[in-house]
């Protein structure tokens, strides 16, 4: 049954960093046991939940907070602090959100109308099958690296789009229910480990059109949506999905920086006369550069955000080549953040590989994030150099 939508004031940017520091001790405290579960702790989901932080990219209309992507950013990069994995599946759920809240709202009544703390996740690879039949399509398909997956009631896939002859005529997303598909529990890595990114699968699952939205049109900027009014939903699709996944690094960044500044006054470095690493000249040096990359990270990242925002309040759609300087961002963002814990674990010392020393999990984390295909630094920077160049052969689809 869908109950009635009910609108809410948007807590400020600072008041939910203020939730999200608050919840530290209690995300740190659970994030060991989370990547043994290899899923984030239910006491942890529900007070992130509590918090409204689920809600950052929800609209008003069902009792979200319906934010900003700077707010977005901001807030997940506060929770990455405390640890990653919790960070990347608030992240992806509130990214997942906002991308079903482009669709017709229609669907967002079918998620959120009916339950306004609905959690959705979300891949927009195509690995599926449809069958196009009276209404809309029967889709089978498998969809690996669903995170936030133990915890999520919906999710947006990627399929193709047939018709009835069974060709392919575009690419769209589908929103399905959770419950009426498979999760297969795959999700077994070296970083991120409690973000649950398991494998949903979906067997002859009828999807009708209005939870099918065309992905190139979407790309182009033209949403279901008949809310176009609402500015967080005029956002640009690529650079919004890209830049949400920098929150996170921010986070793992500061983090690890703080850690070993933390330490710097009662560690020595082994095999010299220094009894204290801060007192070293080549440690302050390593400090300086590692926090002069992660304030380039941030810098991108705010730049990138506010010109989203800035985009979105104008009711302007960016045109290829800033949408592309900001994939290339979130790119270098994950390179700037990579390069500073590297520098930083070699700083601390060997030490920062023990099982029990925060870093080693922050390296991980921030090493397989700085993986995913959006971010890849290398095909960021080819799209971005074309773009500056004119050259008109795409690479990638995504921008």
């Amino acid at each position: 049954m869908t109950s009635t939508p009910s609108q809410v004031d948007t807590p400020s940017t600072a008041e939910l960093l203020a939730r999200a520091t608050d919840l530290a001790p209690l995300i740190k405290a659970n994030a060991a046991a989370g990547e043994q579960d290899r899923r984030v702790v239910e006491e942890t989901i529900r007070a992130l939940s509590d918090a409204g932080l689920f809600k950052l990219a929800t609209p008003q209309r069902y009792g979200g907070y319906q934010t900003s992507m700077r707010t977005l950013v901001e807030v997940s990069a506060a929770v990455a602090e405390a640890d990653g994995g919790t960070a990347w599946v608030l992240t992806l759920i509130n990214g997942s959100a906002w991308l079903a809240s482009l669709f017709p709202q229609r669907a967002q009544d079918e998620v959120f109308g009916a339950d306004p703390d609905a959690m959705v996740s979300g891949v927009i690879s195509p690995t599926a099958q449809t069958v196009k039949v009276p209404g809309g399509w029967r889709v089978t398909g498998k969809w690996f690296y669903n995170s936030g997956s133990w915890h999520a009631t919906w999710a947006v896939l990627g399929i193709p789009v047939t018709d009835e002859t069974g060709a392919v005529i575009d690419q769209g997303a589908a929103l399905i229910p959770r419950h009426e598909m498979d999760l297969v529990d795959t999700w077994f890595v070296a970083g991120m480990r409690s973000s649950g990114s398991n494998c949903l699968i979906a067997d002859d699952v009828f999807v009708p059109e209005h939870r099918v939205m065309r992905m190139p049109a979407a790309i182009a900027g033209d949403y279901p949506t008949e809310h176009t009014d609402e500015v967080l939903y005029r956002a640009a699709l690529m650079p919004f999905l890209s830049l949400i996944l920098a929150g996170p690094q921010l986070g793992l960044g500061r983090a690890a920086l703080d850690y070993v500044i933390s330490k710097a006054a009662n560690k020595p470095i082994s095999y010299t006369f220094y009894e204290a690493q801060q007192d070293s000249v080549g440690f302050q040096l390593q400090v300086a550069e590692a926090a002069q990359l992660i304030d380039t990270a941030h810098l991108h990242a705010f730049r990138a955000a506010d010109a989203i925002d800035d985009f979105a309040r104008r009711g302007e759609y960016p045109d290829f080549l800033p949408r592309a300087r900001i994939r290339a961002d979130v790119g270098y963002i994950a390179e700037c953040v990579t390069r500073a814990i590297d520098v930083l674990l070699s700083a601390h010392g060997a030490g920062s590989f023990a099982e029990v020393n925060p870093l080693q999990r922050i390296w991980r984390d921030s090493a397989t994030a700085a993986r995913h295909a959006i971010v890849s630094p290398r095909i960021s920077q080819e799209i971005y150099g074309r773009a500056l160049l004119g050259v008109a052969e795409p690479v990638s689809p995504l921008v």
